[in-house]
């Protein structure tokens, strides 16, 4: 296929090119390589993909409208993923206007290019912050999420809206995905796994939010790139069942579907502080705060959808994947 992956610099977005080139596909990758984190580690991911003849980079902003019309006008893509966005639950509350830019127009303009671009899928990032208020465990794309608790998770579920009305109005497929808090090798310096090695490392205390009573329910980038290649070879088509009297947000009466993707298997904060320790064979130094704004105490990925229609369920260990993390950064930053 020839497939259009934005944020391809990301963390989800490298490693997702790179399996999709591994599988022989033509990849076109966007970024705007923004300096929200350290740019160097944007750089070296795309140059993990720099050698693949199948691998074309265009430097390029999501809320750039006339240039990513050009985009999709001069090629044609088969399916589109779209990783790039503002990201982060924390710095929407510093930041707002760049969360407006970057998952709103900018998402518009990926509708848009589908929209004109006869793509025949559109895979789009949403997350597990969609579930905001919501203490009914586990976390199902059945539930409504109605109650987000930063601009962060607004705009993800504006996009699960807006690709709706684009499945609706112009038979577009869209397929959203929520991610459950993802790590790994190649991660994002502003999550917890980065934060918490490199802090233990330069015996600096860890700082753990909520006092510790926090769970998560994370998950392998592997596991996240695996199932993101899945649904996209699963393209959705109307479900006869769906009704409007009793609607199922998860599905509908047009090509549309949101799935999770999380290990379906929640880890204590605490214990996921331990399970580093045991990785880098030091013990950490705790620094105990309160809740932050926009911050949940809980996430719990029910699969259960995303196990029936594309038969993957996340299985990574916590304790593999932080090993396999902590290996990583130690060679990187060697």
């Amino acid at each position: 296929m020839n497939v259009l992956v934005t944020g391809a610099a990301g963390f989800i977005g490298s490693a997702l090119s790179l399996r999709l080139l591994n599988d022989g596909h033509r990849v076109w990758g966007i970024d705007n390589l923004n300096d929200y984190y350290d740019v160097n580690l944007k750089k070296d991911r795309l140059a993990r993909l720099s050698g693949y003849p199948d691998f074309k980079f265009i430097f390029l902003d999501l809320a750039d409208r006339p240039n990513m019309a050009k985009l999709f006008e001069d090629n044609a893509f088969d399916c589109v993923v779209n990783l790039a966005a503002q990201a982060g639950v924390r710095y929407s509350i510093e930041n707002p206007a760049s969360y407006v830019d970057a998952n709103l127009v900018g998402f518009g303009n990926i509708l848009e290019g589908c929209r004109h671009g006869g793509v025949k899928h559109l895979v789009f990032a949403s997350s597990s912050s969609v579930y905001g208020l919501n203490t009914h465990m586990p976390f199902s794309v059945r539930h409504n999420v109605d109650h987000p608790v930063s601009l962060y998770a607004a705009s993800k579920k504006a996009n699960e809206l807006m690709a709706h009305t684009y499945s609706y109005l112009y038979s577009l497929p869209t397929t959203g995905l929520r991610f459950f808090t993802v790590y790994g090798p190649w991660g994002r310096p502003d999550m917890a796994l980065f934060l918490f090695t490199k802090a233990m490392l330069a015996d600096e205390p860890v700082k753990v939010f909520n006092n510790g009573e926090m769970k998560r329910d994370f998950t392998y980038i592997d596991d996240i790139v695996e199932g993101v290649v899945r649904v996209m070879n699963n393209i959705p088509e109307p479900d006869p069942a769906w009704n409007g009297k009793t609607p199922v947000p998860s599905s509908s009466c047009v090509p549309y579907r949101i799935y999770n993707i999380g290990n379906n298997e929640p880890v204590a904060l605490m214990d996921f502080v331990r399970a580093i320790e045991d990785a880098l064979g030091k013990k950490a130094k705790i620094d105990y705060l309160p809740m932050q704004a926009g911050d949940v105490p809980a996430t719990w990925a029910d699969v259960d959808d995303l196990i029936a229609d594309t038969g993957f369920k996340p299985e990574t260990s916590v304790q593999q994947g932080i090993q396999n993390f902590v290996d990583w950064y130690k060679a990187y930053y060697s």
